[in-house]
């Protein structure tokens, strides 16, 4: 039986999905979450470099995608909490694995880099 999507054609949904997973901050946002909801300046302060603007951005498109859940508590000012669904949960375990590579490799990537330098 043919796959139902296939990410290496144009048209393909999955193109989308996977491209909202390898945006600039998703990783760094499931990571963040990983443990249990946080508030938004909890957030900006686990994830460093991140700026608000981008932070919301990521917030409100991961919100759309299902992928974490945002929760009013009430007060003034207003206090909003994150937390993953199932579904970004379901992240976890490959994020992990990747971030678990780019750490493991980092040294390498660095060589690389010096050596591709020292070339051009």
């Amino acid at each position: 039986m043919p796959k139902a999507y296939d990410v290496m054609a144009a048209s393909c949904p999955s193109r989308t999905v996977l491209h909202r997973i390898g945006a600039r901050w998703t990783v760094f946002v499931v990571t963040a979450l990983e443990a249990g909801p946080r508030r938004f300046t909890q957030l900006k302060g686990y994830i460093q470099g991140i700026t608000p603007k981008a932070l919301t951005e990521t917030l409100r498109t991961m919100e759309a995608d299902g992928l974490i859940s945002r929760t009013d508590l009430g007060g003034t000012p207003a206090r909003v909490e994150y937390a993953l669904t199932p579904l970004g949960r379901s992240l976890l375990v490959p994020l992990g694995a990747l971030r678990d590579w780019a750490e493991a490799h980092v040294p390498e990537i660095e060589r690389a880099r010096a050596v591709h330098a020292a070339d051009h």
